[in-house]
């Protein structure tokens, strides 16, 4: 039972939001008179020896005090004596270990922010040198259009720009302490709930004792948020792994961030990329972990929640190494612009051009252009060469009214120079996004 029943050997974690807690908890015992100064200062000297101990690594956790306010607790009448037993007045482990976790996690997502940002600072000077450098597009992974590197990278900024939204958005959600829910029925005492709320940071007390204390809708939020951006760290690892094959050889990553095969000496694998990868598989289970969990639990605090942090501890280290190496292998990767450039010449990039050119000059419609289009497709299949290798006269076999200008929209720079629709991957169009970007996000 000690074995199943102890929480300690995970939830020492939040050893500083407890003791945080229970200092605004005295203050505002005594600022009420329920306890008197001199034992709240009292409290308030054992807190601060107990967190200096803990600091300093010289505090023994105890497993058959079952969790962190058992200990903290204990020791603190160990040093105090019986003030330390007032401490509890008009609160439970209900209320505290809601309101120590989610300090905790407010805490982790300022911290999700920050690495977040970091992220997105690496991946926007790598689009602003690369803002010309033209790389061929997919769709299916298949060649589609040709588009400018800087412009790939930054939809990466914009899903992780979404990302610090979702944290803001989970900050905002989390802006109300459980703490003076007590068990769940609230407090007889003459507590000042807004007085620990506003201590605490938070923005207001929680509107219902009951929600206080079995919420853990903030836990939620964090996995979510760490599920989403784990699959977009994942989709541009796999990306990396791609571009940095012999098969691609779009990127290089250094010796810092690939590894040797231990028979094949001229192998340089791009682990850490890969490791990110599969990271994502382990943050999507913490997510479904704590959703399994909570699904069947009535109101109010059922045992079962103690299961609530062990998921959101491993989401937490997970996702702040996944983006300290990302971020490092976005900063120290060299890019093969000539490797990126030849890839354009396969595939006919440019046959979308070749279509809108028609349209545009020749007032065909549409459909008409796209099958045109896809005729002088075939034949340079059919011949092996590109678009751009066909003569006027194979041109004009498929359309009379196709003249020389046609060759001008072939060239995979004019294509990309032609996109300059809001968004879209012309140079001067990244350029400007990656100011703006700067601007939103840094």
């Amino acid at each position: 039972m000690q074995r199943i029943n102890a929480s300690i050997g995970f939830d020492r974690k939040l050893w500083r939001e407890d003791i945080e807690g229970s200092k605004a908890h005295a203050a505002m015992l005594a600022a009420q008179d329920i306890i008197s100064a001199d034992d709240a200062a009292a409290i308030r000297g054992g807190l601060e020896a107990i967190e200096a101990e803990i600091a300093d690594g010289r505090f023994v956790f105890k497993t058959e005090l079952e969790d962190i306010h058992m200990n903290v607790e204990a020791r603190l009448a160990e040093l105090i004596g019986p003030a330390a037993g007032r401490l509890h007045t008009a609160r439970s482990r209900n209320d505290q270990v809601a309101t120590d976790f989610k300090l905790w996690v407010r805490n982790a997502l300022v911290r999700l922010d920050n690495d977040l940002k970091a992220l997105q600072g690496a991946l926007l000077n790598q689009a602003e040198r690369h803002a010309s450098t033209i790389m061929p597009g997919f769709t299916h992974l298949q060649l589609a259009q040709p588009v400018t590197f800087g412009h790939h990278l930054l939809a990466y900024v914009e899903m992780l720009g979404r990302d610090r939204s979702r944290v803001a958005d989970a900050l905002k959600r989390s802006d109300d302490c459980p703490l003076g829910a007590a068990a769940l029925a609230g407090s007889p005492y003459p507590i000042d709930r807004r007085n620990t709320a506003a201590a605490l940071g938070f923005a207001r007390p929680s509107a219902n004792s009951i929600d206080a204390v079995s919420d853990r809708d903030f836990a939620l939020d964090y996995l979510a948020t760490g599920a989403i951006l784990a699959v977009h760290l994942s989709r541009f690892a796999e990306e990396l792994v791609l571009w940095s094959s012999d098969q691609f050889a779009f990127v290089r990553l250094s010796d810092g961030f690939t590894t040797g095969s231990s028979i094949m000496p001229q192998k340089r694998n791009p682990d850490a990329a890969e490791l990110v990868r599969a990271k994502t598989g382990r943050i999507i289970g913490d997510l479904n972990t704590l959703l399994i969990a909570l699904k069947g639990l009535p109101l109010a605090y059922s045992k079962d929640m103690q299961e609530d942090k062990e998921p959101v501890f491993d989401a937490e280290e997970t996702l702040a190494l996944a983006l300290a190496a990302m971020t490092c292998m976005v900063a120290d990767m060299k890019v093969n612009t000539d490797s990126m450039r030849r890839a354009t010449d396969r595939g006919y990039v440019t046959a979308t051009d070749l279509a809108d050119w028609l349209v545009r000059t020749l007032g065909m419609p549409f459909r008409e252009a796209h099958h045109v289009s896809g005729s002088l497709v075939k034949q340079a299949e059919t011949r092996g060469v590109q678009l751009y290798d066909l003569s006027l006269d194979e041109f004009r076999a498929v359309h009379a009214a196709i003249d020389e200008r046609v060759f001008a929209v072939l060239t995979v720079e004019a294509s990309v120079a032609s996109r300059t629709s809001e968004g879209g991957t012309s140079p001067a169009r990244v350029r400007e996004a990656v100011a703006a970007a700067t601007t939103r996000f840094l």
